[in-house]
């Protein structure tokens, strides 16, 4: 049996908490006891804590797997500088890169190991996981293992092959958007040895749902802004929107700045800083903006484009009032143009499958690939030139893409921003007879060997410009020193490289042999379909609790109204209580459903009753539920 662990000493010792917030001392306890165990956990609960506290309570090592490479390296980070030993392999690194990281997770007491799912088939990681001590593996993300789910990604079953390689290490699975199908989904694609859910509400008492529908967006976010006082993050579609929104902001006098993941990470770093401290009060962002960036008093969240889904909706618009104070989701409703907008992501989102598989054809020729090779080589690539080459259209090719990714042809990764890297290759007695024959280089060996830790043992990322500010030499002077310590074999260096990439997974395939899976695409198409139906449905209810809504998507039937979205209060005004609201509705569709009654007739049949019956039927005029022709009301609604 094992010994009792005080959770909360690590939690203190590492994050400075006192105590955990709801559910997570119940994952970590789970996870510590080797269960399997799914936690759904909505965005801002805190998922990270819940692995971190048991993998350092326990000898070994904790795999997390997560598709967020951003989300990844500011993690490693941010374990880092609480002296937490922990790396990350990902795309973009060279095969030495990978061996070394590989190296210290056998022998260099490391804790934390994040990679992507993509990198669990691979023949080097299959051959050192087996011998690593590994006490957890994390899947973050979860729910992109199921084919019900919001992304499916095919990458993520081979997770479930690590049953074969570390049997007896128990998984933990964390996701903060999965139906009840799709919960249910996971557990059984992970292989779990006995099912166990531990669930949060998805419920969210502060926040305020809240539907605009305007033809006017731009002049809707203004009042806004100035109706609601403090920090906000207000979501669009495309990264030209960001910019254009942002200065429309700025304009009308609001501090507004734009984010998107195309910018650099220095860039991406200085903005969030800024936002973080308040220097910027609205982020104008596309949805790159949000993952990992912890701050919990934002107080409104606005959507001026139509998410594609409830989930994505739920957990953008959940990043408003982690403080648990009173905050707002704004989604700002054009029924003509938002429509409109869905048919046409539908379109580009799901090409013709023989446009898939010119896009494949193509993708070969342009990165000069024979047909039966490639496997598990690693191309910069450039979307403008490729669509430009074969006259694609660019984002039916990013979509074309995105299917030969999902089964598993090819590992697409749109931006790969990776810092320089170095490390010291030559060994200490080495290094210092360079450094006296070179008393040029011996500046800057000085210089990163003051900045930077572990060089002996692990690449590191360096950062050319801070060096040369520290020395005081330009940065092509630490450039051209860092090359030149590398053809010396000095270290190892590794210039920053900012390019997407493309990954062949399989050899390349002739014409007859590429599969796009029904899977893949005919049923991922119609999932879609349901998707965008619930978003829109969510959009245009006039008669039905947000709050209500969202949390029956997620399996939560029998919530009660929150009473702070834009349809209780519209309620309230009525001046009527839920009951007598319910019976008022109740009596009037049965009348009307019978025969259509003049608004006299209609009052008179309740007369003890008449002012709050007409007000009723003002309501339901105004929603659509009622009709109203030559004088008389029809019942043309669906049932509340």
């Amino acid at each position: 049996m094992q010994a009792m662990v005080d959770f909360s000493k690590i939690l203190f010792q590492y994050w400075g908490h006192h105590s955990f917030r709801a559910l997570q001392e119940e994952v970590v306890q789970a996870a510590y006891d080797g269960r399997d165990t799914l936690a759904l956990m909505p965005t801002g609960g805190g998922k990270s804590v819940c692995f971190q506290v048991p993998a350092l309570a326990k000898e070994g090592i904790c795999l997390v797997v997560t598709p967020l490479i951003a989300l990844m390296k500011d993690q490693v980070e941010n374990l880092q500088k609480k002296g937490i030993k922990a790396l990350a392999i990902y795309s973009g690194m060279s095969s030495h890169e990978i061996k070394i990281a590989l190296d210290n997770c056998l022998y260099g007491e490391y804790k934390f190991l994040y990679l992507s799912p993509e990198r669990l088939g691979t023949d080097v990681f299959k051959a050192y996981v087996a011998h690593m001590k590994v006490n957890l593996i994390a899947i973050d993300e979860s729910h992109c293992i199921s084919q019900w789910g919001y992304d499916f990604r095919p990458s993520y079953m081979k997770i479930a092959e690590l049953r074969d390689l570390l049997p007896g290490v128990p998984m933990l699975a964390l996701t903060a958007t999965a139906t009840p199908k799709v919960a249910q989904d996971i557990m059984e694609r992970l292989r779990f040895r006995e099912k166990h859910l531990l669930k949060k509400s998805f419920e969210r008492k502060n926040l305020a749902y809240v539907v605009r529908h305007t033809e006017h967006k731009r002049k809707e976010l203004l009042k806004i802004a100035a109706a609601v006082p403090g920090t906000a993050v207000v979501y669009v579609r495309t990264r030209g929107a960001t910019a254009d929104v942002s200065n429309f902001l700025r304009e009308n006098g609001f501090s507004a700045d734009a984010y998107h993941g195309g910018m650099g990470n220095e860039e991406r770093s200085r903005k969030q800083d800024e936002w973080k401290s308040g220097a910027t009060r609205i982020m104008v962002a596309t949805n790159a903006f949000g993952m990992g960036i912890d701050k919990a008093d934002v107080r409104w969240v606005a959507h001026m484009d139509m998410p594609d889904s409830l989930e994505a909706y739920y957990q953008e618009a959940g990043r408003a009032g982690r403080d648990e104070k009173k905050a707002y989701a704004v989604l700002l409703y054009s029924a003509a143009t938002d429509k409109a907008s869905m048919d046409n992501r539908y379109a580009i989102a799901f090409p013709p499958i023989k446009e898939i598989r010119r896009v494949y054809h193509a993708l070969g020729s342009f990165l000069q690939i024979p047909t039966g090779t490639g496997r598990d080589t690693v191309h910069d690539f450039n979307l403008g030139e490729f669509c430009s080459a074969y006259k694609v259209y660019l984002l039916t090719a990013y979509s074309a893409l995105q299917f030969l990714q999902r089964d598993g042809y090819i590992e697409f990764v749109d931006e790969a921003n990776n810092p320089s890297r170095a490390m010291f290759i030559a060994d200490r007695d080495e290094l210092y007879k360079v450094q006296v024959a070179n008393p040029s280089l011996d500046l800057v060996v000085k210089a990163l060997l003051r900045a930077y830790t572990g060089l002996f043992s692990q690449y590191s990322p360096i950062d050319e410009a801070y060096i040369a500010r520290a020395i005081g030499l330009t940065p092509n002077d630490v450039y051209s020193a860092l090359h030149k310590l590398s053809q010396l074999k000095v270290i190892s260096y590794i210039p920053r490289k900012k390019t997407p990439l493309i990954i062949y997974t399989e050899n390349r395939l002739d014409d007859k042999n590429l599969r796009i899976t029904k899977e893949n695409y005919a049923d991922r198409k119609e999932r879609y379909i349901r998707r965008v139906e619930h978003i829109l449905a969510y959009a245009s209810a006039s008669d039905k609790c947000r709050s209500q809504l969202l949390l029956a998507y997620f399996g939560e039937t029998n919530s009660h109204r929150c009473g702070q979205c834009d349809v209780c209060l519209e309620r309230k005004e009525l001046d009527v209580s839920k009951r007598e609201l319910d019976e008022l509705v109740a009596h009037i569709k049965k009348l009307l459903s019978e025969q259509p009654l003049s608004m006299e007739k209609l009052v008179d049949s309740l007369p003890q009753k008449a002012e709050k019956l007409f007000k009723v039927t003002r309501w339901l005029l105004d929603n659509e539920k009622i009709d109203e022709k030559a004088g008389a009301l029809r019942w043309s609604g669906k049932d509340k």
